[in-house]
């Protein structure tokens, strides 16, 4: 491991993620894209109250905990020597999402008047079981499918539909890494038509 921190690439940025979007026919609340750009229009739009805004933030740290064990793990990947270069590519591309959404979620807990939870100085990965790409690739994308189910779980608990709309689009970025991933381990990238 080299120890050097994986950068995004630069064709990965906010506008291009959001033209993507707009390109895709989703169309995001004011709230979802302030969310997205981390903007003070959230927090205005917002009339919930203290206890829904409490619960929200609550979910929304969950989430952002989540979203930083994802970087990490990346991280591991990344630095374990074992990927090929292409899919190391894919790799810090999937890393960057994550950091993204990270970046996302904690302007919202801050926009919402919360403190957003801090990443972890370690986290603790079964990296002696990482001995093939094929090893990290189904690692990531266990927590990948982990992180579905989470999302999956927090899209009703939202009181801010707002938000509600934003992890449903995390979400979805989450299930298409899971299926790029299976697709390379030579799986089934979609394996049923209902995700749990």
């Amino acid at each position: 491991m080299n120890g050097q921190r994986l950068a995004l690439p630069k064709d990965f940025s906010l506008l291009s993620r959001r033209r993507a979007l707009a390109g895709s026919g989703l169309m995001l609340s004011a709230g979802a894209v302030a969310l997205l750009g981390g903007r003070d229009a959230l927090a205005a739009s917002t009339k919930a109250s203290a206890a829904d805004l409490a619960a929200d933030v609550r979910i929304l740290n969950t989430a952002l905990g989540a979203e930083y064990e994802a970087v990490a793990a990346y991280q591991v990947g990344a630095e374990s020597g074992l990927l090929t270069k292409d899919v190391l590519g894919v790799a810090v591309a999937f890393q960057g999402h994550h950091k993204e959404h990270a970046d996302a979620i904690a302007a919202a807990v801050r926009k919402l008047g919360g403190q957003a939870v801090a990443a972890r100085a370690k986290y603790t990965f079964p990296v002696d079981t990482l001995k093939s790409q094929a090893d990290v690739l189904r690692f990531a994308a266990g927590l990948e499918k982990g992180a579905i189910s989470a999302y999956l779980g927090a899209v009703p608990l939202f009181s801010d539909r707002a938000l509600a709309q934003v992890a449903a689009s995390i979400l979805g970025d989450e299930a298409m890494h899971w299926a790029v991933l299976r697709q390379v381990l030579g799986e089934n990238p979609v394996p049923s038509a209902f995700m749990s």
